[in-house]
């Protein structure tokens, strides 16, 4: 008989009956996992032996994933979430093991690490981690850890000669953690909805554009009717002075005349337009001009070797695709030409196994050629849900080299307009290969690649991608990954012209990020001085630089 009444009666055997449910489950186990993450989203692979000496896979993250919950530490503590539901799919799920402990001991050893050893404001990147969480977690329900490897990751970098260089650098930016950690979750919760918020003003701006512009064609086609009208009284009142017949012959020239007002009124319109074109490019003109390739493709040859080569193997959606893109390439007509299917038939020629290899060349050239139209912006907004382009980008570094390089000339002719260019930059993320990356990772990505290519061409339109970057707000975590790249690219003297690119974006760089990017400059090198005597303009960048890096 239960004494404690009703109310409490039930929940003792509510509680009971989970106690049981949890003995049951403890009985037969439960599988424990550790998610892995990199957070460099594979630079570190691409970096890391150069600027270090050594090679890592990646800068891991670790959430131990148990009773269908992810747990993890950070500058919050220790918090938990869906598997997978914070950062995103994991770059690896590894099994290690089997706990039978019950969950209700498993969470009150939580709340003791929680309120203990692992506080929030006891976090510190290098000796107390997610990773070292994850491993103490392991211990306690496997008496097992994680993978050594993981947890030794700060130590191993830092015991390496450049590592103890960068050991000031990394202690600020621990020190920085929650601060940072806390912009970039507020960036990534709004990036979406700021840019969706920014189509749809771009959109109404061209809504009221068209009124005004309407409006203001009106506004002329009424001023040229009251012009007619007044010549047609004035000669009226002439005629009266004349004869008939000279009446009749002013009536014939009166009924002449709508259709010459008409034309009056077009060549107006006209003129209009051209004023406005010419405003447009006057925007363009101020704005430092990016550097792009408009020569490098002959889109004629390029579309009829890509007709060639695909000929007989499109469905008829596609050869409506194909058409379409003949269409605007070609003919000149505007964007509006490509159907809403048009972007998947891109996707295929990009990555269909089964077509010959120089289909994704020609089509990526055509691309490069597209890029430079002042609407290719309105096509690039067909790609906000697949991501189909960028998608296809970020695995430039495991592309033919022909293709990463007509890959690289598409992404650096894209700066040639600004509604194109500021696409490249979007922050807004989704997941891809267990990868969470954006629009500006993955241009970031390709710069990267194309600088430290062997490959001259892969070098100078690396560095023309890095000038564009330059001239655009990015921000500092870019900086910083990009100086370390084009340091790594300066350690053999390049050619004046790109010696200028790279001068040019670490002087922008250092504005940007004003301690990490000097302090790198210094303890990585080559100090900008080095390069005195290339050419007067690198000279004042080198100068603007050395006053930055003490």
């Amino acid at each position: 008989m239960c004494l404690l009444g009703p109310l409490r009666c039930a929940r003792r055997q509510a509680n009971d009956h989970n106690k049981f449910v949890h003995e049951i489950m403890s009985e037969s186990g439960e599988d424990v996992y550790l998610y892995i993450y990199d957070l460099s989203n594979g630079m570190a692979r691409l970096l890391s032996s150069s600027i270090i000496g050594r090679q890592l896979d990646g800068i891991w993250h670790t959430g131990i994933v148990v009773y269908n919950r992810e747990y993890f530490y950070g500058t919050q503590g220790v918090q938990v979430a869906e598997p997978g539901g914070v950062i995103g799919p994991p770059l690896e799920k590894l099994k290690l093991g089997t706990t039978h402990v019950p969950l209700e001991i498993f969470e009150e050893y939580l709340n003791g690490l929680h309120e203990t050893e692992f506080r929030g404001e006891e976090y510190h990147l290098l000796s107390h981690n997610c990773n070292h969480f994850s491993d103490a977690v392991s211990n306690f329900l496997i008496s097992s850890g994680i993978p050594s490897h993981i947890v030794s990751l700060p130590e191993d970098i830092l015991n390496t000669p450049q590592g103890q260089l960068f050991r000031p650098l990394i202690e600020r930016i621990a020190n920085d953690s929650s601060i940072r950690a806390n912009t970039i979750a507020f960036l990534r919760r709004n990036a979406q909805e700021l840019e969706y918020q920014e189509l749809n003003q771009d959109i109404e701006a061209a809504r009221l554009h068209s009124l005004a512009l309407r409006e203001r064609r009106n506004e002329i086609k009424e001023k040229i009717a009251k012009r007619e009208q007044k010549k047609i009284k004035k000669r009226r009142k002439n005629s009266e002075s004349g004869d008939f017949s000279q009446l009749n012959k002013m009536s014939e020239s009166v009924e002449t005349q709508p259709p010459a007002g008409d034309a009056d009124a077009a060549q107006i319109v006209q003129n209009l337009e051209d004023d406005e074109r010419k405003e447009r490019e006057e925007k363009k003109k101020n704005r430092e001009p990016p550097i792009v390739y408009k020569d490098a493709i002959d889109v004629h040859i390029e579309f009829d070797t890509l007709v060639g080569l695909i000929d007989g193997k499109l469905n008829e959606e596609e050869q409506q695709s194909l058409e379409e893109l003949h269409q605007y390439m070609l003919q000149d007509e505007g964007s509006w030409a490509l159907g809403e299917n048009f972007l998947e038939f891109i996707g295929r020629l990009l990555t269909d196994k089964s077509l010959n290899e120089g289909v994704s060349l020609r089509t990526l050239n055509v691309l490069a050629a597209a890029a430079l139209k002042d609407d290719v912006i309105l096509m690039l907004h067909q790609d906000r849900r697949q991501h189909i382009m960028m998608n296809y980008a970020y695995g430039v570094d495991r592309l033919p080299l022909p293709q990463q390089q007509a890959l690289t000339l598409f992404i650096c002719n894209l700066f040639e307009n600004l509604g194109s260019s500021e696409w490249l930059l979007y922050i807004s993320e989704w997941s891809y290969n267990n990868n969470q990356i954006s629009n500006i990772r993955v241009t970031t990505k390709v710069a990267v690649n194309a600088i430290l290519s062997e490959d001259e061409d892969m070098r100078d339109r690396g560095t023309a991608i890095l000038y564009n970057l330059a001239t655009k707000e990015v921000f500092d975590d870019v900086a910083v990954e990009l100086t370390m790249a084009v340091l790594q690219f300066l350690s053999k003297p390049p050619p004046e012209a790109q010696l200028f690119r790279c001068l040019k974006a670490i002087a922008r760089f250092c504005q940007i990020s004003a301690q990490d990017v000097p302090q790198l400059i210094q303890m990585i090198g080559p100090h900008p001085s080095s390069f005195k005597g290339s050419s007067q303009r690198n000279d004042d960048l080198i100068a603007e630089i050395s006053r930055k890096v003490r």
